[in-house]
């Protein structure tokens, strides 16, 4: 675009602010927008802040400088940056009375620009010297972010870069901190000693402040007597445990200096006052703030408290587990929650060294946290029903369930069960008595099946309880308790006939009904041979599912209730069941058929509703393999509902939605007849290939790869899945090569390499032979650098699975061949995408798989692979002339490191090293 008036910009920014008009404002966002993109916006910017017409510009240029620095600078050549800088000094020089937002913008403006021009030798002294006595709270906000961008992911310093950067902020250290203690000093302004913290917290972040010294940092005791005054400002209050919690996390990585120990831990345990002052004045936000402060403290010794715990010495720091659990017992719910690292890091240490006494040692703090977070889970005593899904208290709980599964065993299932089943014995409220239900169902899985002293009472008090005056929310938790109870019910089976009979008569009710349809989930899976002589109760209550006006979820949860039920039946017994169930659901996606119902999601002109059902019904029915010269039990039912689906399919090809349900529908049909189901394979050939020309539904490549895997070895099958993988890769490789079409097609990309995956499994030969083969490996050396984790886990499965298709011991001759010329042609480039997309693209949790394929290309006949990294590292950018990359020696280290790992760790730990130079 041409450079706009000033006047227009105005006039525009005014829109964008002022302007009540919905349509003005938004043309005016765009076009500002434009403005920002283009080469202009860096002397509109300086101009705008220049003239200081009004708060409004003066933002939008201060924001527009600091997007320019950090995403463009590379449009301004090496003299201009001086410029810029020296430009943005002059405006901060004077920004004495500026808007707060203003300033912080153009601070991280400057501190991005300096983090960005390694010819700014010394900028952190060379900051000092600029702005002391001139504009000292500019100043404070410049050290502040300036070792907060250091690790930002919108600037690609790159590893290199950032150690420089971080070894002048040590450097400059002890500078920056007498100026921080001088600034305290001198200034009684609250709001300076809130900026002056904030600042040591981020050098301390950054690791630019040596432990040593701490005891002499006045700002850290500055931070301490805040925190002793539970009467401070709030916010200064939050800064001080952050910085307090940075230093204890610098200590926990830098645990070799005894006396700074002692003294903070000393410091910090003698807060306990001043938690209980916050406790009773109902600061609510300075007890969480203490609750962080004691966690991080436990966290930071909690490895020496285990070591001396475990050698039978108790370790000074084991006061801090008090001190949290002090915390726990705080009346709100969140505070509790913030020590909840602490025990899974405290369990999962225990856990790992397996030593008796030393669960024994801890064993009483997690009884008092089991005590105290039943306590927490107690609903509202006004509430008539348990928290939803979505509510904060619902996922509060949640939490709760979760840590007591991970802490249970240094106590013991059974004994949590004792303590919970005690409290239910006293006279207790209903919110106290669900409470300790809940608890019970978070163990009730771990209870070993031949406890007979305290269930059975649970079990008898639940089925006993009566419905009519007990509480819903009571209820609804008994139900839950006796649905996690399906395995101690399957060694105890005189208790399964009353526990069917009354989560059955729960269904109706519709606040129970989900509870009671997961409940009947679990226990007929765990007592299936059982439960079979119940199948025509449940089988009936299938039948009612709309009547009862069953929730979609639960209707399909009671048939996979009932799915676990049949599957223990006679064979003939079996057979005539499935194609009676199978038919309940088929009745409701005939009459879709029929007519042309306006689809309401969750409703019966839903078909997802129906075909969810029927898929639950071939996923949990586990039949067991039929007799010789027998049909597959599940095959009559199948081959009931497949036209009906196929159907289905052609009628809302449009319907992504639909489509996966009916593809996922196919796929639990064909797992449960396995072999048999290649009956209707050619009937797949001929249907599928049709519906993905219509319509690309990546369901469908899932599909594809499902027949591979479950048909591949019946006979004739190899032809017509061969044929099944002609006719679907052209439409999927066409879509993936258009521009973008990588990115926006994430679910094809993992779905068309998993069809890769299964032939190349189950068919090498035809799948190597197919022809197919270089499209797919160019589509694969561009997809490497997709960002997206589950198709990159695919594809990566997918090159390692050929890589190891070379292998002579376990392949025959003819795939080894195939297999070898395929990685001799294309080897070079998919190991130069690889390693592009390792330091530029992915995301370095992604990195574990591509060091997987990494391994086996530098390995295969190690000459070549040796010799393609050496050359692919050639075309990665080089520093110094690129900012953000590796040196020739770490390009020299690296190849010399990988080209002799055989190791995927290793591998892994060298591409996460090695990225960090060019990110």
């Amino acid at each position: 675009m041409e450079a706009p008036s000033m006047d227009t910009v105005y006039q525009a920014i005014s829109a964008l602010y002022n302007n009540p008009n919905g349509t003005e404002k938004e043309k005016a966002s765009i076009w500002l927008g434009d403005v920002q993109k283009s080469i202009h916006s860096w002397k509109i910017a300086d101009q705008l802040l220049q003239q200081k017409k009004d708060v409004t510009s003066c933002y939008f240029a201060a924001q527009t400088m600091r997007s320019k620095v950090q995403h463009n600078l590379s449009e301004l050549p090496p003299e201009a940056v001086v410029s810029l800088r020296d430009s943005l000094v002059s405006h901060l020089e004077v920004c004495t009375n500026t808007n707060a937002a203003i300033l912080t913008q153009l601070c991280l403006a400057l501190a991005d620009l300096a983090l960005q021009m390694p010819s700014w030798h010394n900028c952190v002294s060379d900051l000092i010297k600029l702005f002391s006595n001139k504009n000292d709270f500019a100043l404070l906000e410049i050290l502040t972010v300036l070792p907060q961008e250091i690790d930002s992911s919108n600037l690609k310093l790159g590893e290199n870069r950032r150690e420089d950067i971080k070894a002048e902020l040590r450097a400059n250290s002890q500078v920056v901190t007498l100026f921080l203690k001088e600034s305290l000093n001198s200034s009684q302004n609250s709001e300076i000693a809130l900026k002056i913290v904030k600042c040591m917290t981020s050098w301390i972040q950054v690791k630019a402040m040596s432990i040593q010294e701490v005891p002499q940092n006045a700002v850290i005791g500055f931070s301490l007597q805040v925190l002793r005054d539970h009467n401070s400002i709030n916010s200064l209050h939050d800064a001080a445990s952050d910085c307090i919690c940075a230093i204890l996390h610098c200590l926990e990585d830098n645990n070799n200096n005894d006396e700074v120990e002692r003294l903070l831990f000393d410091s910090i345990s003698s807060l306990e006052e001043s938690y209980h002052m916050a406790v009773a004045h109902e600061e609510e936000e300075k007890a969480a703030n203490y609750a962080r402060v004691f966690t991080e403290l436990a966290e930071t010794f909690l490895e020496k408290i285990i070591v001396a715990t475990a050698s039978g010495n108790v370790h000074f720091a084991m006061r801090s587990l008090e001190l949290a659990l002090v915390c726990v017992g705080h009346h709100d719910y969140e505070v509790a929650e913030i020590t909840f690292n602490l025990w899974y890091r405290l369990s999962e240490e225990v856990y790992q060294r397996d030593y008796q006494p030393l669960i024994d040692a801890f064993k009483p703090h997690i009884e008092r946290l089991i005590e105290a977070l039943a306590r927490h889970c107690q609903c509202e005593p006004d509430h008539t029903q348990l928290p939803e899904e979505g509510d904060e208290f619902f996922e509060f709980r949640m939490k709760v369930m979760e840590l007591i599964k991970d802490v249970v065993f240094m106590v013991g299932s059974s004994a949590v069960f004792r303590q919970m089943f005690t409290a239910l014995q006293s006279e207790t409220s209903w919110e106290q008595m669900e409470a300790a239900l809940f608890i019970m169902q978070a163990v009730a899985k771990n209870i070993l099946p031949e406890e007979y002293e305290y269930v059975p009472k649970v079990v008898e008090a639940i089925l006993s309880m009566p419905e009519e005056s007990a509480h819903p929310a009571v209820r609804k938790t008994c139900i839950l308790v006796l649905g996690e109870l399906g395995e101690w019910v399957q060694r105890h089976a005189e208790w399964l006939p009353p526990a069917l009979q009354t989560l059955l008569r729960a269904l109706p009710d519709a606040k129970l009904a989900p509870a009671a349809a997961a409940a009947l989930q679990n226990i007929c899976a765990a007592c299936r041979s059982q439960a079979a002589g119940h199948a025509a109760a449940l089988l009936q209550a299938a039948r009612l599912a709309d009547s009862l006006r069953l929730p979609p979820h639960a209707a399909a949860t009671l048939v996979r209730a009932l799915a676990a039920a049949l599957g223990r039946l006679p064979h003939d017994q079996l057979e005539v069941a499935m194609r009676e169930a199978a038919a309940i659901q088929l009745l409701g996606l005939r009459e879709l058929l029929k007519g042309e119902r306006e689809l309401r999601k969750g409703s019966s002109s839903d078909p997802a509703v129906w075909l969810d059902r029927l898929a639950a019904l071939f996923r949990d029915v586990d039949a067991p393999a039929a007799p010789p010269g027998s049909n597959h039990p599940c095959m009559p039912a199948f081959k009931d509902a497949w036209p009906v689906i196929n159907d289905i399919m052609d009628k809302y090809i449009a319907d992504g939605r639909v489509m996966e349900r009916a593809c996922r529908t196919v796929r639990f049909a064909v797992r449960a007849a396995g072999k048999a189901a290649a009956e209707l394979l050619p009937e797949f050939v001929r249907a599928f290939p049709a519906l993905y020309a219509q319509r690309p539904h990546p369901c469908v490549l899932y599909l594809a790869a499902v027949f591979a895997d479950a048909l591949a070895t019946a006979p004739a099958a190899p032809a017509a899945l061969t044929h099944l993988l002609h006719a679907l890769l052209p439409r999927a490789l066409t879509l993936l090569a258009a521009p973008q079409g990588l990115r926006d097609n994430p679910d094809t990309v993992d779905d068309l390499f998993r069809l890769c995956i299964r032939y190349l499994q189950r068919l090498p030969l035809e799948f190597l032979s197919s022809g197919a083969l270089p499209d797919v490996l160019q589509c694969s050396a561009r997809a490497a650098a997709l960002d997206h984790r589950e198709a990159n886990s695919s594809l990566m499965k997918f090159l390692t699975d050929l890589l190891r298709a070379t292998d002579a011991r376990t392949n025959n001759e003819q795939v080894v061949a195939l297999a070898n010329t395929t990685i001799s042609t294309y080897g070079e480039e998919l190991t130069f995408a690889l390693l592009e997309a390792s330091v530029i693209h992915l995301h370095s949790y992604m990195l574990s798989e591509v060091a997987e394929v990494m391994v086996e290309l530098v390995s295969w006949q190690r000459a070549h692979g040796v010799d393609w990294l050496r050359g692919a590292l050639a075309r990665l950018p080089r520093a110094p002339a690129a900012p953000a990359a590796a040196t020739d020696h770490q390009c020299w280290q690296f190849h010399a490191y990988a080209a002799r790992t055989n190791k995927c760790k290793e591998m892994t730990r060298l591409l996460r090293d090695f990225a960090r130079l060019y990110r």
